[in-house]
């Protein structure tokens, strides 16, 4: 076959078996009388493993090399194993990556869906105006001792006077340490928060109620009353195992993830009671 077809049939460029050649990661192909290159079956599978072993993220040389040893015999699983056990850990972490991007949007959809019904609610007779006094959030979980305390947290410091936020719990327990430590990285000082139960705001009402429990919402709560209602879909850190840096760090995620949802609601919220 010719270049174009060798090329084509590998799914790259006839520049890119040129380079390939170039470098000796290929064999160049022999010349017919013509002047053309022809190459056989053989080197469109030298080729096409060359690509492969290129995505697990070798270079050129090393992909050339182990390609060699692959077709022409050779020992190769202490070279190539390692680098498909890597590969496989980074496609894991790319996937944890885009879960969390999904319930970002998830999320933000369900947040954006609440605030449009804030506006319109704010428009109708007897709505509330929003724009001459705080708005009024209730943070949920189960324990209140972690997801629903830091964003309370957040959401005070982002949104300032514009918001009364509070957070309470099906079930609370004390504060995690480690949910008072990540604050204090940032330069909140949550020393003196307690937990408490979501019966206590029984007779409160408020704008949105926001659980934060996880996607499957096994024990978090319903709140009674008149708000718009959004969920938040977060892991709890207090489930996270390993040494105590592991289980901070695990904290710091939940944090930022936190933060990521907060951030947009405060100006989302904002608009909502302004119209």
């Amino acid at each position: 076959m010719k270049i174009a077809e060798l090329a084509r049939r590998a799914g790259v460029a006839t520049s890119a078996v040129r380079f390939y050649e170039e470098v000796g990661v290929l064999p160049a192909g022999r010349r017919l009388p013509n002047g053309y290159r022809d190459y056989a079956d053989d080197d469109l599978a030298r080729l096409r493993l060359v690509l492969a072993l290129r995505r697990l993220g070798l270079t050129p040389a090393d992909a050339g090399r182990l390609a060699a040893l692959c077709i022409e015999g050779g020992e190769i699983h202490d070279d190539l194993m390692p680098l498909i056990v890597d590969q496989r850990a980074a496609i894991e972490r790319q996937r944890a990556d885009l879960d969390r991007l999904d319930s970002e949007l998830t999320d933000l959809e369900t947040t954006i869906n609440a605030a449009g019904r804030a506006t319109r609610a704010g428009g109708r007779a007897g709505g509330r105006a929003v724009a001459a006094e705080p708005i009024r959030v209730l943070f949920v979980c189960t324990g209140n001792s972690a997801r629903s305390q830091m964003a309370e947290a957040l959401l005070a410091e982002f949104g300032g006077p514009a918001f009364q936020v509070l957070s309470a719990g099906s079930e609370p327990r004390p504060i995690d340490p480690d949910t008072v430590a990540v604050l204090a990285e940032i330069g909140i000082d949550w020393s003196q928060a307690v937990s408490k139960s979501v019966m206590s705001f029984g007779g409160r009402t408020f704008d949105y109620v926001i659980t934060v429990c996880d996607r499957a919402r096994r024990t978090c709560p319903t709140f009674p009353g008149d708000h718009n209602s959004i969920h938040w879909g977060l892991d709890d850190p207090a489930e996270a195992v390993g040494s105590p840096p592991e289980r901070l760090a695990a904290y710091r995620r939940t944090r930022v993830e936190i933060a990521a949802r907060v951030r947009p609601f405060v100006e989302l919220a904002r608009r909502a009671g302004s119209r």
